[in-house]
């Protein structure tokens, strides 16, 4: 269970991976993005001539997962009436394919995510109640990013260094980042943390809605000369660029001297 963007899917394939099934398939279904009209052939496969298009004998996802871990990602979009074959085949691990008449036994674990509450949808009459218990035996609550503490940090930090990695750079995240980072919501959770990681390997810096859930966090003094500090580094940093980083030429056009500029350079980490 966890809000979208907590790691889910992340958390369903470390089980697997540790698990003695490991070594076998991780079939994971995302359940929200398959037509409600094809979800039962992708579960439960058919067999040839099921229909005018079955030309041959196909295997459904749940099938693939023999002896491994099948992943039932956002459950509750589910279609109901599938609900219940769903249902049947965790009971019995046996299953017919569409036009098939001979049952297909199956021993797989079965791993389901969502980010709703299963029982208000029950309560509602939009998920089978049996199929509720049936699924809850272990539960694992993932929290919100924002409720993690120092995770934060220690997650920026991981995705930063596999960013560098990949691109061949050597970005690092100062103290006042971090801060920074600490200091924000997350509404996105860790997914929004990555694509934030993304942006600053490029621009060097935070994107405005980092700022600003910060800024609004401090003072007016503390939240006026951050701004201050944002802006200098940016006006001097193109203006730097624009000069092919020649200090006095720099330094002449926005109209201070070498020396202040020199110190702006070495205060704001240019």
């Amino acid at each position: 269970l966890g809000k979208s963007g907590t790691g889910k899917e992340l958390v369903a394939r470390e089980i697997h991976v540790q698990s003695k099934r490991g070594s076998h398939s991780f079939i994971p279904i995302d359940c929200p993005t398959i037509p409600k009209d094809l979800f039962e052939t992708e579960l439960f496969g058919y067999e040839k001539g099921a229909f005018t298009d079955a030309k041959a004998q196909k295997m459904g996802r749940i099938e693939l997962a023999h002896q491994g871990t099948l992943f039932l990602d956002e459950i509750a979009d589910l279609p109901l009436a599938l609900q219940a074959k769903l249902l049947r085949f965790l009971e019995t691990s046996e299953f017919f394919r569409i036009g098939g008449t001979r049952t297909v036994k199956v021993n797989a674990r079965i791993l389901a995510s969502t980010n709703q509450q299963l029982s208000k949808l029950v309560a509602e009459g939009r998920f089978r109640e049996d199929l509720f218990y049936r699924l809850q035996v272990v539960v694992i609550q993932l929290p919100d990013l924002k409720e993690r503490g120092d995770d934060i940090k220690m997650l920026a930090q991981h995705f930063l260094a596999e960013i560098n990695t990949r691109k061949g750079t050597t970005r690092e995240l100062s103290k006042e980042q971090v801060q920074m980072l600490l200091s924000h919501d997350w509404p996105g959770n860790v997914r929004e943390l990555k694509n934030v990681m993304e942006s600053f390997s490029v621009m060097e810096e935070f994107p405005l809605s980092i700022k600003k859930s910060t800024d609004f966090n401090k003072s007016y003094k503390e939240a006026r000369i951050k701004a201050i500090e944002s802006f200098e580094r940016a006006y001097i940093k193109k203006a730097l660029e624009n000069n092919q980083h020649n200090i006095t030429r720099t330094a002449k056009e926005i109209g201070i001297s070498r020396e202040e500029l020199s110190r702006k350079i070495k205060k704001l980490n240019l």
